[in-house]
């Protein structure tokens, strides 16, 4: 670990626990003037509550902080922002039930003090009357940025930002972290995307285990090096790759569970029309608001179409709210694991409520309850040891509690959006085969993602949307990330 007077930051031996669960052991790390800094590891590796002790979020157990040389011991999140450090935290800090305007001001902002930021992220003219609940999750993120670039930090840290934008929005944050290094500002950036990592930033720390295990300079580095000292060689072959074997074809006659004809909701959904057949995971895939979150609001019954029709089974579906859609044996996950989750509530509650729906069930529920879900944690490998508060777990857990929670309950179609946004390569792989034992078993899944590269590891074919109307489909063993970009830009596709 780099260690020099002039570092902006320097942080030694900081070690966190929650009750008996030990979030950091001993973390070191060192961030110098105009420097990059990537924070790596798989989920439940410490890299967030890191961020948070530095951010005065939480306070550490033991270890010391330093800041331009200086020790400091942050209690609260002003007092870091006073020192210099700016963070964009992993889950939207958006207040749902306020409006943005609401929310800058509580946060000591107004929006004049945003707006030149608002402007380079593309969002001058944006309604900052809106509630930030009715807000696309990525506009969301951009807002979070943009509040921390109005305080003018000296460090900048970003955790997992780019995991709900665009290729296009997250350019404009790289511009920004460009412009911090240009300055003689500093960034810590927390990325699963290792391609972005190894384009933009300088240096690297790796944490495992709530240790820090490996801190070197990213010049010449391979995605493969980097996933190597993140899970450790031994575990570093579980990573997801294109000819792993996780996908399967479904024969065209195969019974159609799913079926959505002619689709028009508000302007935002088009004509759309689709079959999803039994045994099928079929891909979905967009630039950021063409439609796709109306969709599967739809799907879900969150809201209703205008026209058309959706059949489950050979049946139409009148959803009058989710709960119908479920009883039709739809069931969603969300992006957002703050929408599904009760973050008081233990694991085991979490993964039980499908349970309480009927209530013929009510008679043998304790019974069926422990058996369904110690079911879905053992097959989710859960960690559970900070069980008595979902909140506790890291962000990967936590979304493996959000899909688990149906494998408590029996269900035709899973509709998952963008269910591996901000999880590690490994948490990735155990989700990917979980959805493939899924479709194996009879049922089938619909999966919105944004991380194009990953469509053909766990999709049988994609579609792609654009403007609100399917405008690509095929094979998703043959769909190149190149092909995806192409037709999610409303581009024709030139086939070979």
């Amino acid at each position: 670990m780099s260690d020099t007077p002039n570092s902006v930051l320097t942080a030694k031996g900081i070690a966190k626990n929650y009750g008996p669960v030990v979030a950091l052991r001993s973390v070191d790390l060192s961030v110098e003037p105009g420097e990059i800094h990537a924070l790596l590891g798989a989920n439940g590796a410490g890299k967030s509550t890191f961020v948070k002790v530095l951010a005065g979020v939480i306070h550490q157990d033991a270890g010391t902080n330093h800041i331009n040389g200086d020790p400091v011991s942050f209690k609260m999140p002003n007092e870091a922002a006073e020192a210099g450090i700016a963070t964009v935290f992993q889950d939207p800090a958006l207040i749902p039930d306020l409006s943005l305007d609401q929310n800058l001001t509580i946060s000591g902002l107004q929006h004049r003090d945003v707006e030149p930021w608002l402007e380079r992220l593309k969002l001058a003219n944006y309604d900052f009357g809106l509630l930030a609940r009715d807000v696309p999750l990525a506009t969301r993120r951009l807002i979070d940025l943009a509040r921390a670039l109005a305080l003018d930090p000296q460090l900048l840290m970003l955790d997992e930002i780019t995991a709900a934008l665009t290729p296009e929005q997250a350019d404009l944050v790289f511009d920004v972290m460009r412009e911090w290094k240009r300055m003689n500002r500093s960034v810590l950036f927390i990325s699963h995307r290792l391609g972005e990592v190894l384009s933009i930033c300088d240096v690297a720390t790796i944490l495992r285990n709530g240790r820090d295990v490996a801190n070197f300079s990213l010049d010449g580095v391979e995605e493969s090096e980097l996933v190597a000292a993140m899970l450790g060689e031994a575990l570093a072959g579980a990573a997801p790759a294109a000819d792993s074997g996780l996908t399967s074809s479904v024969a065209d006659d195969t019974d159609v569970v799913l079926k959505a004809i002619d689709l028009d909701f508000r302007g935002k959904v088009n004509g759309i029309s689709f079959d999803l057949r039994r045994g099928e995971v079929l891909g979905l895939t967009a630039l950021e608001g063409q439609g796709q979150d109306e969709l599967f609001a739809l799907l879900s019954g969150d809201h209703r179409p205008n026209t058309g029709e959706i059949i489950v089974n050979g049946e139409p579906m009148v959803a009058r709210s989710p709960y119908d859609a479920i009883r039709k044996g739809l069931v969603f996950v969300p992006a957002d694991r703050q929408e599904a989750l009760l973050p008081q509530r233990s694991v085991r509650e979490n993964l039980a409520m499908p349970l309480y729906n009927r209530i013929e069930r009510w008679f043998n529920l304790r019974r069926d309850e422990g058996k369904r879900v110690g079911a879905a944690i053992e097959r989710l490998d859960i960690d559970t040891r900070a069980a008595s508060q979902v909140q506790r777990l890291s962000g990967g857990n936590r979304q493996k509690v959000t899909i688990g929670r149906w494998l408590v309950e029996d269900f035709e179609v899973l509709l998952c959006f963008d269910p591996t946004r901000g999880i590690d390569i490994q948490t990735k792989t155990q989700i990917y085969e979980l959805l493939r034992e899924v479709a194996a078993g009879g049922a089938s899944v619909l999966i919105y993602s944004s991380e194009l590269r990953e469509i053909p590891l766990v999709c049988d074919r994609v579609l792609v949307m654009y403007d609100g109307a399917i405008v690509h489909e095929q094979p998703a063993a043959t769909a190149t990330e190149e092909i995806l970009l192409t037709a999610a830009h409303g581009l024709e596709v030139v086939s070979s």
